[in-house]
């Protein structure tokens, strides 16, 4: 696995008021959790640096940076699925419901989501499918536990080997894989173009 160091989001990065917000939030959440505020915070960086050059509300995406993860904090969890976990504590809490729904569906999500059953419960949130949305997947699938960055293939890797050959996510892997791989390669694409 290939990783570089992260730059931790607070440090470099100016926030608006609503990654502001989420990066409280986050921090209050997830800060006690070791690699989850690792990557947490390697995420909202990644998420930040992508913002400019893909043309998107860098302020939306990185508060959803912020927040994606927030679904494996004690306090939120009840389905034991964190982006609906996630998306329903934020509603429960007053964000506005674009970044639920960001939430709700980052890294396809709706595949995980249609094999447990899920899907009813995930569809009270906005799948936007857009640039912004796919900014947000691959900030998540190009950051590794540790919060070092990784290439999106190596980043799946891990994700199957760590959750194991039973898990959720290795029983969607026909459908979500190729969708992921969809994403690394459209904003890669977006990406030569801003270099």
């Amino acid at each position: 696995m290939t990783a570089t160091s992260v730059l931790t989001p607070v440090e470099v990065f100016p926030e608006g008021p609503l990654s502001s917000a989420a990066r409280l939030l986050a921090g209050s959440l997830l800060g006690g959790m070791g690699n989850r505020w690792l990557h947490t915070r390697g995420v909202a960086a990644r998420a930040a640096q992508l913002a400019g050059p893909l043309g998107v509300d860098a302020d939306m995406l990185t508060a959803a940076a912020w927040l994606h993860d927030v679904g494996y904090a004690a306090e939120t969890v009840v389905s034991g699925f964190h982006p609906l976990d996630g998306a329903d504590h934020l509603t429960r809490n007053g964000w506005p419901v674009r970044v639920a729904g960001l939430v709700a569906y980052h890294s396809g999500a709706r595949f995980v989501a249609a094999a447990r059953g899920l899907s009813e419960l995930l569809a009270a949130y906005p799948d936007e499918r857009t640039v912004l949305a796919d900014a947000l997947t691959y900030a998540d699938q190009t950051v590794g536990p540790s919060g070092l960055r990784v290439d999106p293939a190596s980043r799946y890797v891990e994700m199957l080997e760590r959750h194991g050959p039973c898990s959720w996510n290795a029983r969607v892997d026909a459908d979500r894989g190729p969708y992921l791989r969809g994403i690394a390669h459209r904003i890669e694409y977006l990406l030569s173009f801003a270099a």
